[in-house]
């Protein structure tokens, strides 16, 4: 669980690389090879029900200041079709450093 002092990409991106291979099981990459230019759609795969689940994970882990759902509702058509694992963590690190609000 996540704690008072600003969130590290590193440690972030670290985290979600392991609750995306929880969401896609047999069919993930390793979690070492999931980088910030990993893109949910063309690289790895990843459908709405994936998005759903891994936004859960989210939740569970980083309180709920990590709403996934909403910030995808804030992205126009085009922006989640190209959204990378490295739009999320900047979402999660500017969400979570203390003071943010969400």
């Amino acid at each position: 669980m996540r704690t008072t002092a600003a969130p590290d990409e590193r440690q972030v991106l670290g985290e979600v690389a392991e609750m995306i291979t929880t969401v896609l099981g047999d069919y993930a990459p390793d979690a070492a090879d999931i980088g910030l230019r990993s893109r949910f759609g063309d690289d790895l795969e990843m459908e709405s029900i994936d998005l759903v689940t891994l936004a859960g994970l989210l939740a569970e882990w980083y309180g709920p200041d990590a709403n996934f759902a909403a910030y995808l509702a804030s992205l126009e058509l085009d922006e989640i079709i190209a959204l990378t694992v490295g739009d999320l963590v900047a979402y999660l690190c500017r969400s979570l450093r203390p003071g943010a609000g969400g």
